[in-house]
């Protein structure tokens, strides 16, 4: 029975249980609109976690090599072009990436093929990678985006945002 937008649920003894136990989502959160269920400890790369050296090619077809030498400092942003979240992020990565402090890298990591026309539409101020595949985001625990990693020397993660962020969450990763 719907009454407006909200769903009457019946649940049996072994739904709630699981609901309870956090091995189950709740028939509503799939909804449009619904909340998603908070990210898992394993959706990212921790504060501490080492990301090693990485060889990738560009979006122009060149190679590049992404390592975090002494002293730099470095944000990765991992984005699909197919992700509405991203699209929404990505204006505010090109402010904040315009307003970066000298010294520090940027780099986007997209993690799909992009249709074509993608960066007319979609403008990206800063220098897009392709991602060496799932097998590399996998060892990473990029299971989500979009995702922000400030990355140090030695690619020791120095903070990590994932999904939507504010200006000012984007200042504290691009100081």
């Amino acid at each position: 029975m719907i009454l407006g937008s909200a769903r009457r649920v019946r649940w049996t003894s072994a739904q709630a249980l699981l609901l309870a136990l956090g091995i189950a989502r709740p028939a509503w959160s799939a909804q449009a609109g619904a909340p998603e269920a908070p990210p898992s400890a394993t959706d990212a790369p921790a504060i501490g976690d080492v990301i090693p050296p990485f060889d990738v090619k560009t979006v122009e077809g060149g190679a590049e090599h992404i390592g975090f030498p002494k002293g730099s400092s470095t944000v990765l942003l991992f984005f699909l072009s197919s992700c509405p979240h991203c699209h929404q992020m990505i204006p505010l990565w090109n402010r904040a990436y315009e307003r970066r402090p000298k010294g520090l890298t940027v780099i986007g990591v997209i993690m799909d093929q992009e249709p074509p026309g993608f960066f007319q539409a979609m403008p990206v101020a800063f220098p897009v990678v392709r991602s060496p595949g799932r097998e590399f985001l996998n060892s990473l625990k990029v299971r989500r985006v979009p995702l922000t990693v400030r990355v140090g020397p030695g690619g020791k993660v120095e903070d990590v945002t994932q999904g939507h962020a504010d200006p000012i969450r984007l200042g504290e990763l691009f100081r």
